[in-house]
């Protein structure tokens, strides 16, 4: 073939050129420059493209939190400015202060979300989450999102909340920017990571363009190094430890008083202090006898591989008290032969179930037989001791340089053994005046006093649920708040257990504590609750949630809080001429606007 200048766009040296060429190549060299030029040719039409037809990334994010004692809200505030540093624009919200008719505009949505109770939504998270699982729930087809999930392995629904979330959204349309991350009570790296890939995805570069500037992991290094927190606890001494209950009571309560001097670390009424426990003693000397180890063997007791001797690792540094379904199956790897997997098959559930509840690591060793392992294999299969959160019983304006903590002993015997609850049992047995103590402050924002000092309070606390009730009526008092105060207090016996009852009866003398109402359940012959005197005193409860009290509620999760809302959903209903369901309306409004609180657990 000869290329001729009049039919085609070169010139003719161009052509001189090309008829020199062409009849030089062979057929598959032909098909590769033809391959070649057409490819150069989509390329540099796609860079010379407008702008304006390439597609643009929303830099607005939605982050929204949904949490009972705080983590998903620090969490959630540390991602919003770490999606600022990398030029975003994000919105930070709790799930109930966020209008879910907006859900339609949003294109990216984070959402951080505890798990409370048996599976359930937390208290701020259950408006949006009845939102988004109701007919009234938009299509998203426009969204991207991604969900983190805060829970903890030992209970059955482990981050039910967050897998509900990120089932929902999927449904609706959404698009998943990462997979979701479920953690468990170690959260700390798992969340760090999580929010890595978040922003990498946001910004659609590698995961590690996100640390280039190394702003990221510098920042996490020196908050660690300088500020004490979840991460880096500070070592308080202990100043006070006291039995509050009289002699002859079947129960221990700790009266615990901890120095923060030093510390900087700084609280308000309704916050918790974590405390970093050690395990008993015996527990874990019988431990190491039961799978023949040697003490003093060196194990890894974190991720960067420092070691610590075997004792002091089970000591303080690993769960060995608490069964949990992934502990079985990783147990079952480690020890093929033990029949675990028959356990562990489908279909046997609820037995899993059973068998879980109120054992232990030596129940397992013991049960099943396990051995033939060192302890450096077989603490790979533990996750590390979580710290527990007691509600904090002082008042900073009362105390200052110090927090006080109410602490009930927990012991009991199970499957022919005596338990012990890991922190209590180490206040009340093992934790003298003057000891160090593991401690950092949970933030609750989600548990505060009124802004407005002259509300009145409601507050519902029976046994160890006072305690923040004790940290209310102090700070009030140095306030000198005038609002009306109203204490609902029960617990065993009147002479033995009625906890800081010196304390209450001052307060009630000098008008800090306007009223108090008591139960104590043994010493009637019909048992008496906190629950049955609300509902006593309807009438005027009602009067007070009709003037704009506020109402608080503390203690037991599983029974108290369930039976506490049932008494306050009976009242509004009868006293205020609702239906059910208008009732229940009313007590979701009383959430909304932050007065109806609770601190269970």
């Amino acid at each position: 073939m000869i290329l001729q200048v009049m039919n085609s766009p070169f010139d003719q040296e161009q052509v001189e050129l090309l008829n020199r060429l062409l009849p030089t190549l062979t057929e598959v060299q032909k098909i590769w420059l033809s391959g070649y030029l057409t490819a150069l040719h989509k390329t540099e039409a796609s860079a010379a493209a407008p702008a304006v037809n390439q597609p643009v990334l929303s830099k607005e994010v939605t982050v929204l939190f949904g949490s009972q004692t705080g983590n998903s809200q620090k969490l959630a505030k540390k991602l919003s400015e770490k999606l600022k540093e990398q030029g975003l624009q994000p919105t930070l919200s709790s799930m109930s202060d966020f209008k879910p008719n907006t859900l339609k505009k949003v294109e990216n949505l984070l959402i951080l979300v505890s798990t409370h109770g048996e599976g359930e939504p937390p208290d701020n998270a259950l408006s949006f989450y009845e939102f988004l699982h109701s007919k009234r729930a938009p299509q998203l087809e426009g969204l991207r999102f991604s969900v983190l999930g805060l829970g903890d392995t030992s209970y059955e629904f482990f981050c039910q909340t967050g897998k509900d979330f990120d089932k929902r959204l999927e449904e609706l349309g959404g698009k998943r920017l990462t997979a979701r991350v479920d953690c468990d009570v170690d959260f700390e790296d798992s969340a760090a990571e999580w929010i890595d890939r978040v922003v990498a995805s946001l910004n659609e570069a590698p995961a590690a363009s996100s640390l280039a500037s190394g702003s990221g992991a510098t920042v996490r290094s020196e908050t660690q190094q300088t500020e004490y927190s979840r991460s880096s606890p500070f070592q308080a001494a202990v100043l006070e430890n006291l039995n509050l209950n009289g002699r002859g009571s079947d129960r221990e309560t700790r009266h615990l008083e901890i120095s923060l001097e030093g510390s900087n670390l700084q609280y308000e009424p309704g916050d918790s202090l974590g405390v970093y426990p050690n395990n008993h003693p015996r527990l874990v000397d019988e431990l190491i006898q039961a799978l023949d180890w040697n003490r003093e063997e060196l194990v890894p007791v974190d991720k960067n591989g420092n070691e610590r001797p075997l004792l002091e690792a089970l000591t303080s540094h690993y769960e060995i008290t608490v069964l949990t379904k992934p502990l079985l199956e990783q147990a079952a790897n480690l020890f093929p032969d033990s029949g675990l997997q028959e356990l562990l098959a489908p279909g046997r559930e609820q037995e899993l179930r059973t068998y879980i509840k109120n054992r232990d690591v030596l129940d397992l060793v013991q049960d099943y037989q396990l051995k033939g392992v060192s302890g450096k294999s077989f603490v790979s299969i533990l996750r590390k001791l979580p710290p527990r959160l007691y509600s904090i019983s002082s008042s900073p304006k009362a105390y200052p340089d110090e927090v006080h903590l109410t602490v009930r002993k927990v012991h009991y015997e199970a499957h022919g053994r005596e338990r012990y609850g890991v922190c209590s049992t180490y206040i009340a047995e093992h934790l003298e005046l003057g000891d160090s103590l593991p401690v950092f402050i949970q933030h609750n924002p989600n548990f505060k006093l009124p802004q407005n000092p002259d509300t009145p309070v409601i507050m519902i606390g029976p046994g160890t649920g006072a305690a923040p009730f004790r940290a209310f009526l102090g700070e009030r008092e140095e306030t000198g708040a005038q609002g009306k105060t109203w204490l609902f207090f029960g617990d065993r016996h009147f002479s033995t257990d009625f906890l800081y009852q010196v304390e209450w009866q001052r307060w009630l003398k000098d008008g800090v504590l306007t009223r108090m109402d008591v139960a104590f359940s043994r010493d009637t012959d019909e048992k008496v609750y906190v629950q049955h005197r609300i509902l006593e005193h309807g009438k005027e409860l009602y009067q007070w949630l009709q003037e704009g009290a506020s109402v608080y509620v503390c203690g037991d999760e599983k029974h108290m809080a369930h039976d506490v809302h049932a008494a306050l959903a009976s009242i509004i209903e009868r006293e205020g001429g609702l239906s059910s369901e208008a009732a229940a309306e009313y007590l979701a409004r009383l959430q909304q606007d932050k007065r109806y609180q609770r601190d269970v657990y």
